[in-house]
């Protein structure tokens, strides 16, 4: 159980990522965009208070309109999201989580969405550690909604403030 309130949860993240995962200097980022600085979500989200803190904002931010499921694109998703599935159940507000791909896969059940199977009238919620244009996010969403599932909000742990709102809030 969370004995910590959102604001402080907030704050110990701000100070992890400031301290561990803040990198000066130049950069090429996914977006293709040159930044004189880089954020590396995973350095926290792959720690275990990194972990703890995110899934607990995450689910305080979505326990009073709970989604059917929290996914988001993979790689910087993926940690975030099996911490929320095991802190949900925790919780006992056990939610699904799923990973969308780039692509679908060529080989297996050639699949795009990976977890457990979503139903067309699902509402989920996607994650991602750092947003510059959004996206990734956006492409997730493209994804779920050619399978008929409707993504009604999307987070994210540090948006560059380089059009991700913007361009989300447009999707």
């Amino acid at each position: 159980m969370n004995t910590q309130n959102t604001e402080e949860l907030k704050r110990n993240l701000f100070n992890l990522l400031n301290k561990d995962a803040l990198r000066r200097g130049k950069f090429v980022l996914s977006s293709g965009k040159e930044s004189n600085y880089y954020l590396d979500g995973r350095v926290i989200t792959l720690t275990p208070e990194g972990a703890y803190l995110v899934a607990n904002i995450i689910l305080d931010m979505v326990k009073d309109q709970l989604p059917d499921a929290i996914g988001g694109p993979t790689l910087g998703a993926d940690p975030m999201l099996g911490a929320i599935a095991a802190l949900s159940h925790m919780r006992q507000l056990p939610l699904k989580t799923f990973i969308v791909r780039k692509e679908a896969k060529a080989h297996g059940m050639a699949k795009q969405i990976e977890g457990p199977a979503l139903k067309e009238s699902d509402n989920v919620v996607l994650v991602d550690d750092v947003a510059t244009t959004g996206k990734a996010i956006i492409e997730a969403k493209l994804a779920l909604e050619k399978m008929g599932v409707k993504a009604k909000k999307a987070i994210v742990i540090v948006d560059r403030g380089q059009g991700a709102l913007e361009n989300l809030a447009a999707a």
